[in-house]
């Protein structure tokens, strides 16, 4: 029985790496043109997806543009990765401190009633679709935001980072409730019998010994925002705008994708650009989890080597 145990987990394994390598063969597979064709050089290059071109006028220079389907197409991606970087900051911003107090109250304060009912609600929310979120920022929040910030524009990045931030809250929140609580009991007696405050325990002592599982939460959480789609996609405005302003609608990398490749001509250099941006998504994505990793690891092992 272990055996047959044992060999079951092992196929599971060797099937799910399977999916990932056979995914990112074709993604790649289909953006390799960009790099290698002739034909799609033509239109687009690496250069003119990531550097500086004299698009515009000399009194209003453009060097960033995103029209794949104007008379001239244009294909920097730079828009799109602002565009990205922004929207996920303004999430990670938003849902980390939200949901790391979230944890330490759970854990540390409040009654176990009430934890025992915050837990699955929190949880809860992790399941709600992407596109109802997406509809309750297009709708409700959008134009709180406007009325409060006066801003001029409805849909912005702020919008779309809100709504992308309670999409990262339960990750965040749940993976920290969990390594908090992981902490022995005993450190949290031991400090307070050295006088330290309730507060002072959990922000010196639980909180630091938890740090590994709440930075990995971090993480999770970040990559889940680099890579959400139909939030920004219904919430930013869609507009690959080349700017620091965080009031301003914007695009991202995955809601182009989700965009544009139903109406794209198959073969096209704009089809083998989607695919490319879909294989840049993939690679981010991936480095930022094994970063991730290799972070949590040596930040446990220090934290391990203090404590002996």
């Amino acid at each position: 029985m272990d055996w047959l145990t044992g060999q079951g987990v092992r196929l599971a394994a060797v099937i799910v790496i399977s999916l990932i390598v056979l995914i990112f063969i074709f993604v790649g597979r289909e953006a390799l043109p960009v790099v290698t064709s002739a034909a799609v050089h033509e239109e687009v290059t690496l250069e003119t997806l990531f550097l500086p071109q004299a698009y515009g006028t000399p009194e209003a220079p453009l060097p960033y543009v995103w029209q794949p389907v104007s008379e001239l197409p244009k294909y920097s991606l730079m828009p799109l990765l602002l565009g990205s970087l922004k929207v996920t900051l303004v999430a990670m911003l938003f849902a980390t401190p939200l949901a790391l107090l979230a944890a330490v109250y759970t854990t540390e304060f409040a009654p176990r009633w009430l934890r025992e009912a915050i837990k699955p609600v929190v949880e809860l929310l992790a399941g709600i679709p992407s596109v109802v979120l997406g509809f309750f920022a297009l709708i409700v929040l959008a134009s709180w935001i406007q009325e409060a910030l006066d801003l001029d524009f409805r849909l912005n990045v702020l919008n779309a980072g809100f709504a992308l931030g309670l999409a990262v809250v339960p990750i965040v929140y749940t993976i920290s409730e969990d390594a908090l609580t992981a902490v022995p009991r005993s450190y949290r007696n031991a400090a307070l019998a050295l006088g330290a405050s309730p507060w002072q325990a959990a922000w010196r002592v639980i909180l630091p010994s938890a740090l590994p599982g709440v930075f990995a939460g971090v993480v999770l959480g970040f990559g889940r925002a680099v890579g959400e789609t139909m939030i920004v996609l219904m919430a930013s405005g869609n507009a690959a705008i080349t700017s620091w302003s965080f009031t301003e609608p914007v695009r991202t990398l995955s809601a182009t994708i989700a965009a544009e490749l139903a109406e794209v001509v198959f073969g096209s250099p704009h089809y083998h650009v989607l695919f490319f941006v879909g294989t840049l998504l993939f690679t981010i994505t991936f480095i930022l989890n094994w970063l991730g990793r290799a972070l949590v690891v040596r930040l446990r092992r220090r934290l391990t080597g203090a404590a002996a």
